[in-house]
């Protein structure tokens, strides 16, 4: 009868350790997320940004690349020692005011004036590409 009696005591016990230790699982599953990866200003959103605003596949990707090295995606990236800014790294960093007003922390504005920049200087993202790879900057 104690066998039976430690058993119904037992079970409840490893079911409660078990739904605590699921419980547990869950909870830190839903903080793994960082709470900013959905905020708007993000890199994340940014990449989508650009990618809405590049549908070329390889413009994208040489864009991507020259702001995956400049600024990490980071929108409010700033270099201490030159002050340059942004995703693209404008230098001086005003200069993208003349994409919009609000250059300093809308990312799509920092994109549209990125991609003016080089089509203008390069003639596309992909030859910008191309002169970083060989030179370390654009």
């Amino acid at each position: 009868m104690s066998v039976s009696f430690i058993r119904r005591i037992a079970t409840p016990k490893k079911a409660l350790s078990t739904a605590a230790v699921a419980a547990a699982t869950v909870g830190m599953a839903l903080t793994a997320a960082p709470a900013h990866a959905a905020t708007a200003g993000s890199g994340a959103d940014a990449k989508t940004i650009a990618h809405q605003m590049i549908p070329d596949a390889a413009q994208f990707n040489a864009f991507s690349h020259i702001v995956e090295h400049e600024s990490g995606w980071n929108p409010h990236a700033t270099n201490a020692s030159s002050g340059a800014y942004g995703l693209v790294q404008a230098l001086p960093a005003s200069k993208m005011s003349s994409a919009g007003a609000d250059w300093k922390t809308n990312p799509k504005t920092q994109i549209k004036w990125g991609l003016d920049y080089m089509n203008s200087r390069y003639g596309s993202p992909a030859a910008a590409w191309n002169f970083w790879q060989a030179n370390g900057w654009y």
